[in-house]
């Protein structure tokens, strides 16, 4: 088997020149987020926050969804829709349609802007109405593991220690960390090297170097970690059905720690 080099796994390293088109690119993603806040109620449809996304990204951001007829494989269907939306035990790839939101759901969107060519990654949770305590609880549980996880980045850490940092946290609240999908190396390429697991071990794995560039983006389940896929190709659910949450931001690894590319200025973590 062809070994990968340690460059290879690390991703490209961007130069000062593409790390100004991933700012601008992160903060359009993170404008999404924050444009669509007001729009999560009850009686709106996930479809409708999906046109009300990609409205905004194309006409006023002049941007593209990266989302939209996405293939990262020959065995996944193009993606329909702009972002993704997934609600209460959908742990990722949800897709937006018909589904009216009602008081008491979690919802996380996805969103990815393309622009000049650079992709931005982001997601948040939102909730509708009263949440049940559970679900709120691994919301917050999973906030804190991405943070951590973000904590733990600088010149010469490993992504070893920025799974564990998150497995660590999440697990410690008797929580359950979902293994088959992780974050990624983001740049021209909307999933590149390195991948980033959100467990592992401290000092293992790909070492950090500046002009890195990657997401962190922990799903957490407040049951157990398995998954089942639907029949669209695309939505995972939690095999328990127990309700699950994820946060997202796009990392740049600077001289002596991180950017959070995906982050507006003000605005918490």
């Amino acid at each position: 088997m062809l070994q990968r080099s340690k460059k290879m796994l690390q991703g490209s390293i961007k130069t000062p020149d593409e790390i100004e088109k991933m700012r601008i690119a992160g903060q359009l993603t993170a404008m999404v987020l924050k444009m669509i806040a007001p729009h999560v109620q009850a009686g709106i449809t996930t479809g409708e926050l999906d046109r009300i996304c990609h409205d905004y990204i194309v006409n006023d951001l002049r941007g593209i969804p990266a989302p939209l007829n996405y293939q990262p494989s020959p065995e996944y269907p193009p993606f329909p829709k702009s972002v993704c939306i997934s609600l209460n035990h959908v742990i990722c790839h949800g897709i937006p349609g018909d589904r009216v939101l009602k008081d008491g759901d979690l919802l996380n969107i996805d969103v990815t802007v393309i622009k000049d060519g650079y992709h931005g990654d982001s997601s948040k949770m939102f909730t509708v109405g009263t949440v049940p305590l559970r679900a709120r609880r691994v919301m917050e549980v999973a906030h804190e593991s991405m943070v951590r996880g973000i904590q733990q980045v600088r010149p010469g850490a490993t992504l070893g220690d920025v799974g564990h940092a998150i497995q660590n946290y999440a697990e410690a609240q008797h929580c359950s960390v979902v293994r088959e999908f992780c974050g990624h190396g983001i740049g021209r390429l909307f999933h590149d090297e390195p991948q980033v697991l959100h467990y592992g071990n401290p000092g293992e794995g790909v070492e950090l170097v500046a002009g890195m560039t990657f997401t962190i983006e922990p799903m957490v389940n407040a049951g157990k970690r398995h998954i089942k896929a639907l029949p669209d190709g695309w939505t995972i659910v939690t095999k328990d059905h127990s309700v699950s949450a994820q946060w997202e931001h796009t990392i740049l690894v600077t001289d002596d720690g991180y950017e959070v590319l995906t982050q507006l200025p003000g605005d918490p973590i």
